[in-house]
């Protein structure tokens, strides 16, 4: 199986998962989220996030709004959790199918592609 890489996912769309599509295994989502520096698989492999820690709450949500566009542009949206104040997690699953899709790797590439002013 090729596993690709973070700017092959870039060069990707997202396209519907509802029907047929089923959930990625655990093994296949393991392999794929290596790609993606930084990014985590949840242990039943059924979400993958990162947590970003910003230099404050206006770079936070300067994140959250870079990535309204991109999320809307793939109709392909993440759960967004901002806490103490700069402490940004994205976290992606496809809820259509209770899982994994290659959506979800397509949106973190993209989301991992977008400007952050990180704490330093």
């Amino acid at each position: 199986m090729q596993i690709p890489t973070a700017d092959e996912w870039r060069q990707k769309r997202c396209r519907p998962c509802e029907g047929a599509v089923k959930p990625m295994s655990v093994e296949q989502a393991r392999s794929f989220v290596q790609a993606l520096p930084g990014w985590e698989l949840s242990p039943e492999g059924k979400v993958i996030r990162k947590t970003y820690v910003m230099k404050g709450f206006p770079s936070a949500i300067r994140l959250i709004n870079g990535i309204l566009p991109v999320a809307e542009g793939e109709d392909h949206h993440p759960d967004l959790h901002l806490t103490g104040y700069r402490k940004l997690t994205v976290e992606l699953s496809t809820h259509a199918i209770q899982g994994l899709s290659e959506n979800d790797f397509i949106l973190a590439s993209k989301i991992e592609a977008l400007p952050k002013e990180l704490k330093s």
